[in-house]
């Protein structure tokens, strides 16, 4: 039986939640909002809330100044890229550590987890070697499989934790019913899987759009994703903060939409379909 809840519980709980969700999303307000101020009141003191003259002037001098949009498609490509390709990778691998299980499993997952624990400046200069080597620098094939590499650990792990949920007599029916291991995978095992696949797939593309370090440094003008553009308004003669927030809110704003529309539209409609 449920347990009851009195009103003013649920009151007092609805109230934490949007304290704490408030509390997230004023950062990305703020910027917003500094996106359109004049730069004088940017750097006001006390800051200005919302009682500042509202412009659109940092957003046509980052227009006209940025190719906004082959920043915008090399970060899909880049984020998108990584994603596909590390699902194509850690779907296999986290299906024979969830089903065909070694003695040495569990070692192998904390050993991709512990890379995650290595500086990535530690591995800059190599990686920088190899890519100069193979002519991949400031190439998004090269930004590609770089990304894809560093986010695979998470990939895998999440995948391997919603594998284990499903249970092993369906995949042994299915071996009954003389299905092949490709089919077992495609038809029976990924359909199951779909919404921890669909979560795992959205995580993973924000980390990749998100990332900074890589995309700095094995960058100039041709692979520069997002990332590089928003850092471009950060100069020797200093920040410009309405123009940095005017960036950095066209930067965050596929991601808002990605994720409204995930929530709402995407993640629900796979789980209805797992369920069907």
């Amino acid at each position: 039986m449920a347990r009851a809840v009195s009103s003013r519980r649920k009151l007092i709980n609805t109230s934490i939640a949007w304290i704490i969700g408030l509390l997230i999303f004023f950062p990305i307000l703020w910027t917003i909002l500094t996106s359109f101020k004049t730069e004088a009141q940017a750097i006001a003191s006390p800051p200005i809330f919302l009682g500042f003259d509202w412009t659109l002037e940092n957003y046509a001098v980052v227009m006209e100044r940025s190719n906004y949009g082959r920043f915008l498609w090399n970060s899909i490509i880049i984020a998108g890229g990584s994603t596909i390709l590390g699902l194509m990778i850690a779907v296999p691998a986290a299906w024979s550590m969830a089903f065909v299980p070694s003695k040495r499993t569990k070692d192998i997952l904390l050993w991709m987890l512990s890379t995650k624990m290595l500086p990535a400046v530690g591995v800059l200069y190599p990686i920088y070697l190899l890519f100069i080597e193979m002519g991949l620098l400031d190439s998004r094939a090269g930004l590609v499989v770089v990304l894809m590499l560093i986010n695979l650990p998470i990939i895998v792990w999440m995948l391997y934790t919603y594998f284990r949920e499903i249970p092993v007599e369906i995949l042994e029916a299915a071996r009954m019913d003389g299905a092949t291991l490709k089919e077992e995978v495609l038809y029976i095992l990924t359909p199951m899987a779909i919404p921890g696949i669909a979560s795992t797939m959205l995580l993973n593309f924000i980390l990749a759009w998100n990332e900074a370090f890589w995309t700095l440094n094995l960058t100039a003008v041709n692979a520069a994703p997002l990332t590089a553009f928003i850092a471009s308004y950060s100069s020797p003669e200093g920040l410009f903060f309405a123009k940095l927030s005017a960036a950095s809110t066209m930067a965050i704003a596929p991601i808002l939409i990605l994720g409204w529309f995930s929530q709402k539209q995407l993640v629900r409609g796979l789980t209805f379909g797992a369920v069907k």
